[in-house]
């Protein structure tokens, strides 16, 4: 208690803060839930109502996602992580969070020296020829600055913000209190593991917190197309990287936003545009390694139709066993196989699915519903859209790592799409599959997996007679307890002891009535109304029992008890 006490004292200013912010658009109801009453009553003194009238047309998402906006960079990354909740949120939210942007005004390179000079353990006059004071982008979490060094090799830095690391870290706290609340209050929220989504955020916005493991994520990738001269991803010079600042190479191109100048550029447009889809269905299906953003703004566009991905904060990772199931979901749709789409959907969640039969027929309806159509009328955002819709319905979850994915791809379609009108993913995802399914059974893939079921079974043989050793020893000791649990058994249980209650009830209103009746033909003792006083007493306590009967049978027929 005292830990929770001094947590919230530390956090009392940035509280007062998000409380403003949310009793401004509206949300006063969840300020109170997270016991910001106090909170509440000083922001509402002191806020001025000059947006209401505007506030009055928004519909929950837009006021919700304008929220996050003003609530800052960790209330931002955590909108765009739930719009990958394709299987939590409808269309609408979805659409609303996908809106959130990472945009704030840049600091002043002066306020960003004094941390930049301390990361690089000199003057910047002895690190760089030439710094540009004028950013050349900016986010909440870092701006980016080019930069010359003194081989006069081009690159950018990477700095990150001065002090926002506390805040963050304060936000973190807020929200894991907050998902409290949400389990204690909404107890059909526990199935989408809020508790692990939570987590799952944590770790990717103190990844993207840490530039040295963009650094890291970005010399990956190289390595897994060193052999590709059509893809390009920035060298990282380590000897400048820490922390707090990430130095690459400056790579000079076409930025992806600028389309028409694409065009005028003569690059071939649907080239291009396959190129990106390719790479990025290499990195999911083959390498394991995505990158989690592609939007326009993470690509950059070069001579000869080549490509350049920049920007690898955001980044997913598919282990092989996931990997393996993506491949046989996708796998499922092309070759129509609904049992083998619902076994990986099951996969998928950790709660039993009483109505198999009913999710394999709606899964067969989903993929006959895209069969057979023309591939470039197929949209992958409308098929996953579609599957995780069904997902709903059904109460299956998906799992945390693959909402980065889905998204991901849906991304990139619309990329695409911008690119090349007539571009198609689904077709660029046929050949990947193919590839994907191969590699699973390459002799050298199927050697390993043998070797390590080998491993786990020479394993399980070398500690049986332990395992027996202890079992015995425990079955001699008496500890060994066997506990059948038969819920129709105390279903009827549970009927017997009803009826036995009723008829005790019942036994004893009779005797009542009788005694009562009695009662009321002996002259003398106490009255009351007139009447003795035992009769009176006896007649209304056996009313009541016979309402109680009678309800209880009421209850029973019209199915209130089970």
């Amino acid at each position: 208690m005292i830990l929770e006490t001094l947590s919230a004292m530390r956090d009392l200013g940035r509280l007062h803060d998000l409380a403003s912010i949310l009793i401004r658009y509206g949300f006063g109801d969840v300020v109170r839930r997270l016991g910001m009453e106090p909170v509440l009553e000083r922001a509402g003194r002191a806020l001025h109502w000059t947006r209401f009238e505007e506030l009055l047309h928004l519909d929950p998402p837009q006021r919700v996602r304008k929220a996050m906006e003003d609530m800052g960079p960790t209330f931002i990354k955590f909108g765009q992580i739930l719009s990958t909740r394709v299987d939590l949120f409808t269309p609408e939210w979805i659409a609303e969070f996908e809106k959130l942007h990472d945009r704030v005004p840049p600091l002043p390179f002066e306020a960003l020296r004094p941390q930049l000079e301390e990361d690089l353990g000199a003057a910047l006059s002895q690190v760089f020829a030439h710094i540009d004071p004028s950013p050349l982008g900016t986010a909440s979490i870092a701006q980016v600055h080019r930069a010359v060094l003194p081989d006069g090799q081009q690159v950018i830095v990477k700095i990150r913000r001065p002090g926002i690391r506390p805040t963050i870290e304060a936000d973190l706290r807020l929200l894991e209190r907050l998902v409290v609340i949400i389990e204690r209050e909404f107890a059909d929220a526990r199935r989408f593991h809020p508790q692990e989504i939570l987590r799952q955020f944590k770790l990717s916005l103190r990844n993207e917190l840490d530039l040295l493991t963009e650094a890291r994520n970005t010399e990956r990738a190289a390595n897994n197309f060193a052999g590709d001269a059509q893809i390009v991803v920035p060298k990282v010079f380590w000897e400048y990287c820490g922390e707090r600042v990430n130095v690459q190479e400056y790579i000079d191109g076409i930025p992806g936003r600028s389309l028409q100048t694409q065009h005028i550029a003569g690059l071939d447009r649907k080239l291009v545009a396959q190129r990106g889809a390719d790479a990025v269905l290499k990195m999911v299906l083959i390498d394991g390694f995505f990158h989690a953003d592609p939007h326009p703004g993470n690509f950059i566009y070069l001579s000869g139709n080549r490509l350049a991905f920049i920007d690898f904060g955001m980044v997913g990772s598919l282990a092989e066993v996931r990997r393996a199931q993506v491949v046989d979901l996708l796998n499922a749709i092309v070759v129509r196989d609904a049992p083998a789409m619902v076994d990986v959907l099951l996969d998928w969640t950790d709660e039993g699915n009483p109505s198999t039969e009913r999710l394999i027929s709606e899964v067969g309806m989903f993929i006959d519903k895209y069969h057979g159509v023309a591939l470039r009328q197929l949209r992958l955002g409308d098929i996953l859209g579609d599957m995780t819709a069904l997902m709903r319905e059904h109460r299956l979850t998906l799992p945390p790592d693959l909402t980065m994915l889905f998204k991901a791809l849906i991304t990139l379609e619309g990329m695409g799409r911008q690119i090349d009108p007539d571009f198609d993913i689904v077709s660029q995802v046929a050949p990947r599959l193919s590839q994907a399914m191969l590699e699973r059974h390459k002799p050298e893939v199927l050697m390993r997996h043998a070797q390590r079921n080998l491993s786990s079974v020479l394993a399980l043989l070398g500690s049986l007679p332990t395992d027996i050793r202890r079992v015995m020893r425990l079955l001699r000791a008496g500890a060994v307890k066997v506990n059948v649990d038969m819920p129709e058994l105390a279903h009827f249980g549970g009927l017997m002891d009803r009826a036995a209650s009723r008829l005790t009830v019942g036994m004893v209103t009779a005797s009542l009535i009788i005694g009562s009746s009695i009662v009321m033909t002996v002259n003398g003792g106490p009255l009351l109304f007139g009447l003795p006083a035992l009769g009176v007493l006896g007649f209304s306590a056996a009313g009541v029992g016979g309402v109680w009967l009678l309800a209880s049978m009421w209850r029973t027929s019209h199915g209130d008890e089970r």
